[in-house]
């Protein structure tokens, strides 16, 4: 590993931007996980490309991450390289009507630039934890809106190749791309959106930031929405239908406010999430019949 963190630091990463054992608790936003043998902050689509030449050249495995929202890491931490899309590839900018993010833009942010450029389209998105690139690849979606209806297009690096795919082309559905199936890192997304009046935007932004107060546990970390939407229902009222709000395991806790969210209630370990969410999706079975598929992504050893 050490011989990976001198061959990045040759490739321009500072020693600011390379952490050795680093805590992933603190890059997540569920606050679990053990160490990663190492992480890196890169500040452009080339520093990505070649931090992962890199690993493949150490034989080391590497994991590119956003926000870490819809993620959680095991206890026993992460083996080999992170890439951690976070502040330092985080630029906006708007030209004619099109905005563009780099990945690791938090969509709040994003959101809130659309808003201040006289932009609609994105409002359902400023409350979504996470960065453009996990949401993209994700489709993230709420209040009926998804990335997929204003993409324009993403640049992603698929099969060695950095490709500039349409919302076509990256074959968008609920929760899923391309980009996620195949194992590809969206490096930026283009969002073609439509003015607007920008204070009739921050009133609808604001109008979307009071549902998800009353009715989402965002006084408490979690990885967001735990279960994806079975065809035909709706997993909190499923989890709740089988009485099972407030069901504990260790420190994580199905919410008492939204049941379809698997919260840290203190202390939790990746470990207690992970029971936790079998439990769930066992007793929901076994009441309705109904398989509940996760929508956070697990990774690590445990």
């Amino acid at each position: 590993m050490e011989a990976l963190k001198e061959a990045l630091a040759a490739a321009g990463f500072t020693p600011d931007r390379l952490m050795p054992d680093a805590a992933m608790c603190r890059y997540t936003t569920m606050r679990v996980g053990g160490p990663a043998d190492l992480a890196a902050f890169p500040s452009s689509s080339g520093q990505i490309i070649r931090a992962l030449d890199l690993a493949a050249r150490h034989a080391t495995p590497a994991l590119v991450m956003g926000g870490g929202s819809n993620l959680i890491v095991r206890d026993g931490g992460v083996r080999g390289l992170v890439l951690v899309l976070g502040e330092a590839f985080s630029r906006v900018r708007v030209r004619d009507g099109v905005l563009y993010a780099q990945a690791g833009a938090r969509l709040a942010q994003v959101g809130a630039a659309a808003q201040r450029a006289g932009l609609s389209g994105l409002e359902f998105a400023a409350g979504i934890p996470g960065t453009v690139g996990g949401g993209v690849a994700m489709n993230a979606g709420a209040y009926g809106g998804e990335l997929k209806d204003c993409l324009l297009w993403a640049q992603v690096l698929l099969h060695g190749q950095l490709l500039r795919l349409d919302r076509q082309q990256l074959d968008m559905g609920y929760r899923t791309s391309r980009a996620l199936r195949e194992g590809g890192v969206v490096l930026g997304a283009a969002f073609a959106l439509t003015p607007g009046d920008p204070q009739a935007i921050a009133r609808r932004m604001g109008e979307l930031a009071a549902l998800r107060r009353e009715k989402q546990p965002l006084n408490l970390p979690s990885a967001g929405s735990t279960f994806k939407r079975p065809p035909g229902h709706f997993a909190g009222a499923l989890v709740e239908g089988a009485g099972l709000k407030g069901l504990r395991v260790g420190g994580a806790q199905v919410s008492e406010k939204h049941a379809g969210f698997v919260v840290n209630a203190g202390e939790a370990t990746a470990r207690d999430v992970l029971e936790l969410i079998q439990q769930v999706k066992a007793r929901v079975w076994a009441r309705w019949g109904v398989a509940l598929e996760c929508e956070v992504r697990v990774v690590g050893e445990g």
